[in-house]
């Protein structure tokens, strides 16, 4: 027997992920249209959305994801973390090199989980909460490597692009719902790109799994 679900609550997630796409904003009727839903319901989930700062209006009446989202937001990092703790941690400690999660936020990557080595004599300071741009670095590359699909390359490597003699390699995390992001490693020293793209792509599958409850 299928579990029983709020029609409500439905169409209210269904509007925030039509606003999501809808880069310019969308007027209710361009909405209630989209959604095959009358106006009038559709004015009550906004009305709804926009207590809860989840909608917004310009100021032309259009509608836009609100800032609220990004306080849901913000609030997922700290699960990121403690999933991809222990691999970034087995990661780090295997190719003595920093290892870090990366999400794209707009345009932007975010790393938003860091693990150093712990038996180098030196390694990259790389920090959480660290932004650039999603076409600098290995990070947010190897980001826009999954968007184009799985055709092409399966990791991405940059030297020098974030810090002068830093070589970075980092692969994507595929197929989780809603996010975007790359595991990879960051490091001052050689790099042998053979041994290290397999450990970095085997953890990036790794936090996959264990993102979408699989056991990893």
């Amino acid at each position: 027997m299928p579990a029983e679900t709020s029609q409500t609550l439905d169409r209210g997630l269904l509007v925030l992920e039509t606003l999501a796409g809808s880069a310019g904003g969308l007027t209710v009727t361009e909405l209630a249209a989209k959604l095959g839903v009358n106006r009038t319901v559709v004015y009550r989930l906004v009305a709804t959305l926009e207590q809860h700062t989840l909608v917004r209006r310009d100021a032309r009446g259009r509608l836009h994801v609100g800032l609220g989202v990004l306080h849901l937001a913000s609030a997922v990092q700290p699960v990121l973390r403690d999933l991809a703790g222990p691999v970034l941690r087995r990661l780090a400690e295997t190719v003595g090199c920093t290892a870090h999660l990366t999400v794209a936020e707009g345009a932007e990557a975010l790393a938003v989980a860091v693990v150093e080595p712990s038996w180098t004599d030196f390694h990259v300071g790389y920090r959480v909460g660290t932004r650039h741009p999603l076409a600098q670095g290995a990070a947010g590359r190897a980001v826009l490597l999954a968007r184009r699909g799985r055709a092409g390359a399966a990791y991405s490597v940059t030297e020098g692009e974030l810090q002068t003699g830093a070589r970075g390699l980092a692969a994507p995390v595929r197929d989780v719902d809603g996010l975007e992001a790359s595991v990879g490693i960051v490091t001052l020293g050689s790099l042998d790109e053979r041994v290290v793209s397999q450990a970095v792509i085997a953890a990036a599958d790794e936090v996959a799994a264990l993102l979408s409850g699989g056991e990893g």
